[in-house]
């Protein structure tokens, strides 16, 4: 298919109609959906036409004359008749732009085409002079003799002029039919085209998102896997302090015994205090054990207060754990859902594909 000759010079979308041959009043749709619109350019035969192609039919083939006019009947629609298809076209827009940008082509294409028909009206005229002759005027015969070579050679050139005019206009249509049929299959190959192109940018554009999905699948992944092991470390902790309450309840007992142990020897003090006893021993050994109390009783008071401490910061360490698992969980709630989400877009994808 050759697309030297005839070239798109401009392209639109619109839904394409024809009036009604019957009532010259309605408009007949063409198709259902809107069509390619376009102005092809003929350079070998300097013609510009409108053309529209529906599937394998030619919708619009409507070559631009000079006395052709384009009217806007409402803010998206625009007409114009074409007496030698012998119908008036529709053309319904979905913009307002769009059909102002389609009417100034058709005055531009207009214009061009009256300049095109003028220079080809002059060429003409300097090349054939003889078309200048009026209609009532008639050229003269050539004195031929009734006998003789001339009357042959009359009747040779006459029959070979008809032979040459017959040809002619043959070829004009076949040609004609021939870029008729042309244009069609260019309008198809450039829709055809058209499209691929809008399909491969899809593709493209699905592929790459496919990427970005599995990247951040991996990631999200990756990410729920360290929550995992945070969990893990956080629950090895937490039976660690379990361990560590133990100890404490350990160390109140402990401390229960040693205030029983207290008591005891304050009341054994307290016996010995009341006994008659003038003996310096006694009293010495009282001093000691008196001193051993208040030393042990010192120790137990600062083993106490390490007690409460300790217990004090393993209950707020383990409020603090608590906290972060409790954050830990609710961040994996969250991703678990993005990551059912984001399959849920994969299987989709890779069922649209």
């Amino acid at each position: 298919m050759s697309t030297t000759r005839e070239q798109p010079i401009f392209s639109t979308r619109a839904h394409v109609f024809q009036i009604d041959p019957a009532t010259k009043r309605n408009w007949i749709p063409a198709s259902k959906h809107a069509l390619t619109v376009s102005y092809f350019y003929d350079a070998t035969r300097n013609v510009y036409r409108i053309i529209s192609v529906g599937g394998t039919k030619a919708i619009i083939n409507s070559t631009i004359t000079p006395n052709m006019t384009f009217t806007k009947t409402s803010q998206k629609f625009g007409q114009w008749a074409d007496s030698r298809a012998n119908t008036v076209y529709g053309l319904g827009f979905a913009s307002e732009q769009h059909l102002s940008q389609f009417a100034e082509k058709f005055q531009e294409v207009k214009e061009a085409a009256r300049l095109a028909r003028e220079k080809s009206q002059d060429k003409t005229e300097l090349t054939n002079p003889a078309l200048n002759i009026t209609s009532h005027q008639v050229l003269p015969s050539p004195i031929i003799s009734s006998n003789g070579p001339g009357e042959d050679k009359l009747f040779r050139s006459q029959s070979a002029d008809v032979e040459i005019t017959t040809e002619k206009e043959r070829l004009k249509k076949m040609l004609s039919e021939g870029s008729v049929s042309e244009v069609q299959w260019e309008a198809e190959f450039f829709s055809l085209q058209d499209n691929n192109n809008k399909l491969v940018a899809a593709l493209h554009e699905a592929n790459a998102n496919v990427d970005q999905w599995k990247k951040q699948l991996a990631a999200y992944q990756e990410e729920t896997e360290t929550l995992r092991q945070r969990v893990a470390e956080l629950e090895l902790q937490g039976a660690h302090d379990s361990s560590s309450e133990n100890n404490k309840e350990e160390l109140s007992q402990t401390l229960e015994e040693l205030e029983l142990l207290i008591k005891a020897k304050d009341e054994e003090i307290q016996m010995l205090k009341s006994q008659k006893c003038g003996r310096w021993e006694a009293e010495g050994e009282r001093e000691e054990t008196l001193q051993k109390l208040q030393a042990r009783n010192a120790e137990l008071e600062r083993r106490l207060h390490l007690a409460e401490q300790t217990l004090a910061e393993t209950l707020a360490e383990r409020e603090k754990i608590q906290n972060e698992v409790t954050k830990v969980a609710e961040i994996m709630d969250v991703k678990i859902f993005e990551l059912s989400e984001i399959r849920q877009g994969l299987a989709k994808l890779v069922e649209n594909n």
